[in-house]
């Protein structure tokens, strides 16, 4: 079962607990967030949970770090009034919905992962041989279904966690979303639609469950969405009834592939912090300056007379970046033929980075003095983000059998 997922405007995305954040995050994650808040109902969430996954031994700066990553968030240009923003351990819902998720998800699901297997032999030096480790994609699937999210913003690398959360939705669509007197339920909330919605919906069913016809599908999912009479109950089970299933509990949430973004470190590396090689987004002028300054740049180039290759600077490679296609040109056409030094072709990136920088900083030491206001909008976000959350357990407990009421 393929269904759209009912709340198709609505995004998830979280963030590891880092401390301050630098440039790679900024080009990596947080520029889009920004485009994404003004398109999409967003849930942004730090993933408190997800670092004790591989930190679970020390955990003395779990809290520091929360608090610094949503500083530079709303820094950055997150929005409090546009997103929810929240503490992933201040929403136990997550929790249950991750337990309850593991009951019915074959472990062999979870140990085909790739990055579980990547990241043990990444970090030898940890004892990864731990149940959270191996239910870590897990617990991302409860993180995306809680909200039924409809997109979840991802690089080509997150696919396959998208993938597995969109199995374990239909895995507990197809073994709790038969209730009781199903199709009866069914053509009651197509009455509801209207005498005209009505009939087209159940013409388009037809189309789809008898002729296999995926163009009237598609157009009965369009309608269903469209429908602003029918309760939320009544429209995920005509989701479900629409393809010969059962109630859709669960909606299937969809990758929204997001533009790669490798940003280089002052080493040409990746930029990261365990290499050492960021620019933070709070650096001050003289440190921007300073560490640019000092980058290593083409090998070949021992006197400022020899030519020199760009494609094999990291200074050019952080060019590519920022500059312009004039400042490319010049840097490009300055370099072959040693027309400018290294110090010259640094001056526009120091100039660039520095500028884009300087408001993000600002923003970031106002917010540090005011941790009152930041604390603030993250219980707000928790409030919003449990308000969601608490549907969907509740219909999760019932389709389960354990609402006891």
């Amino acid at each position: 079962m393929d269904t759209v997922a009912l709340q198709s405007r609505r995004i998830v995305s979280g963030m590891r607990p880092t401390g301050q954040l630098h440039l790679g995050h900024y080009h990596g994650v947080l520029k889009n967030w920004i485009k994404l808040q003004h398109e999409f109902d967003c849930f942004f969430f730090v993933a408190d949970w997800h670092a004790l996954t591989t930190h679970y031994e020390d955990t003395t700066g779990i809290e520091e770090s929360v608090w610094e990553m949503v500083v530079d968030w709303i820094a950055a240009g997150i929005e409090p009034s546009s997103v929810s923003m929240f503490l992933q351990s201040q929403v136990p819902e997550h929790a249950e919905l991750h337990l309850l998720l593991s009951m019915m998800t074959p472990l062999s699901w979870l140990e085909r992962v790739p990055t579980y297997k990547d990241q043990q032999e990444k970090l030898k030096e940890k004892d990864l041989s731990t149940y959270g480790f191996l239910g870590y994609p897990l617990l991302q699937s409860a993180d995306i279904l809680i909200y039924r999210a409809g997109q979840v913003p991802v690089g080509e690398d997150q696919v396959v966690h998208v993938e597995l959360t969109r199995e374990v939705a239909r895995r507990f669509n197809h073994i709790y979303g038969r209730e009781k007197d199903f199709e009866q339920k069914a053509e009651e909330a197509i009455k509801k639609m209207g005498k005209k919605n009505a009939k087209l919906y159940s013409n388009l069913r037809k189309a789809y469950t008898e002729q296999g016809d995926v163009e009237a599908l598609e157009t009965a999912r369009a309608l269903l969405k469209g429908q602003q009479n029918l309760a939320m109950g009544d429209t995920e089970r005509l989701f479900g009834y629409l393809e010969g299933g059962g109630k859709v509990i669960l909606p299937e949430p969809q990758a929204l592939l997001t533009p790669t973004s490798k940003m280089p470190g002052i080493d040409g590396q990746k930029m990261s912090k365990s290499y050492g090689n960021t620019i933070s987004l709070r650096e001050s002028e003289a440190s921007i300056s300073e560490k640019i300054k000092k980058m290593p740049t083409d090998p070949s180039r021992i006197r400022l007379t020899d030519p020199g290759e760009p494609d094999k600077c990291p200074v050019w490679q952080l060019h590519e970046v920022y500059s312009a296609d004039d400042t490319k040109k010049w840097v490009q056409e300055g370099c072959r033929s040693a027309s400018i030094g290294c110090l010259d072709c640094k001056g526009p990136l120091i100039d660039a980075v520095c500028a884009e920088v300087k408001p993000i900083r600002e923003r970031a030491i106002e917010l540090a003095k005011h941790p009152e206001d930041v604390r603030r909008i993250i219980e707000d976000g928790n409030a919003a983000a449990r308000e969601v959350a608490r549907e969907t357990l509740e219909e999760v407990r019932a389709a389960m059998g354990l609402s006891y009421k």
